[in-house]
């Protein structure tokens, strides 16, 4: 049986994820509770869990701090959080899983379901984790995690020329002559992507602007890549994709 630990400073909360746990995993010991970081990291020293679902904010400080007494936790985590865009942002550029407040048992068993399958997997998260810590102590999102066949593959955002989707899928195009597919659609793309950079010329492409040699107008309008590629362009993302263009 797998262990747990719940680092969360709302009671209610803890409540909530221990019944839902309860209720519906129940292949999941609890082994304990914490309400701070502090509580939190003696918690995990000393039971050393198989996962642990961390509150990102923790009354004077957050869930970041935690981590940070880690150097190469061995522990899967899922974070749970009020709607904040920013850290969503973030656990979705280092795929890693989130349940949102209030709790959803549905995604809560989904996250839990996963942790299991990459424990049995013996699937590391060390690089996501660090990732994420970048992410938080820069301010900044250069590369991306994208979960393929293969494990987490890490891409830096400004090597991407362009995505292609093919219905649930996503393959990104890379400068390097890399080609992963993703079981994500193209719209979870466009919602986290840098907006001033990569614009979705249609709906079965995302092209990242730096890589355009020109505009053609021919049957309805592409964009011609460095590397004589046509990426087509919508009728009705043309104005939009000029104006950004500035053309």
């Amino acid at each position: 049986m797998l262990t747990l630990v719940i680092i969360d400073d709302e009671q209610d909360a803890r409540s909530t994820l221990t019944l839902f746990l309860t209720q519906y995993c129940p292949d999941i010991e609890i082994a304990g509770e914490a309400a701070d970081v502090s509580s939190g990291v003696a918690l995990i020293r000393s039971l050393n869990p198989n996962i642990v679902l961390l509150d990102i904010h923790l009354k004077a400080a957050n869930g970041f701090d935690l981590l940070n007494k880690f150097t190469n936790p061995s522990f899967r985590v899922i974070f749970i959080t009020a709607f904040d865009s920013y850290a969503l942002k973030a656990f979705q550029y280092c795929a890693l899983d989130y349940v949102l407040k209030p709790i959803d048992p549905n995604r809560l068993i989904n996250a839990i379901d996963k942790a299991k399958e990459s424990i049995q997997k013996e699937i590391s998260f060390q690089q996501q984790i660090e990732s994420l810590q970048n992410i938080n102590r820069t301010k900044t999102f250069e590369k991306i995690a994208l979960p393929s066949s293969e494990g987490i593959i890490f891409i830096s955002l400004m090597d991407i020329i362009y995505l292609k989707s093919d219905t649930s899928y996503t393959t990104f195009y890379t400068c390097k002559n890399e080609k992963v597919v993703v079981s994500k659609s193209l719209k979870d793309f466009e919602n986290i992507l840098p907006d001033d950079v990569f614009f979705r010329t249609h709906q079965s492409y995302i092209l990242n602007i730096h890589f355009i040699k020109k505009v053609l107008k021919e049957d309805g309008g592409y964009a011609l890549l460095e590397s004589g590629e046509k990426i087509p362009i919508s009728r009705r993302k043309k104005e939009g994709f000029l104006n950004m263009l500035n053309l």
